[in-house]
């Protein structure tokens, strides 16, 4: 999957910025739907995936390190500022506050949901 990556338009849109990111949408257009500008809850981030064919897995699974992550995953993150969604996709971090990186955000507690696009089998 090849994402473009979003930077957050407010610290209080990662979510928002992480939908967009998957969907192919704008922050804008993710804001309207949720009628939600500020922190998303799991069951937004849920149920907005679901709504455009993109599996959620059931369980939240907690990360140490890269290698346990799935191709593509919905990440929560406990930054030393906030708990935080990011997204995880072929091997790269597309966090909407700090940019594409390597490897985590600096980050204590790490979990997440495996992502399935329509397109793809299970």
């Amino acid at each position: 999957m090849e994402i473009k990556y979003i930077h957050e338009p407010d610290d209080l849109q990662c979510g928002q910025a992480v939908l967009a990111m998957v969907l192919g949408m704008e922050v804008s257009e993710i804001v309207d739907l949720l009628d939600n500008d500020r922190e998303t809850t799991l069951k937004e981030m849920k149920q907005t995936f679901e709504r455009f064919g993109v599996s959620v897995g059931r369980d939240r699974r907690q990360a140490g390190d890269k290698g346990e992550l799935p191709a593509l995953c919905l990440l929560s993150l406990e930054t030393p500022r906030c708990w935080h969604w990011s997204l995880y996709a072929d091997g790269v971090f597309y966090d909407p506050e700090h940019g594409v990186m390597e490897d985590f955000p600096e980050s204590r507690r790490r979990y997440f949901w495996e992502l399935t696009l329509p397109d793809q089998t299970i």
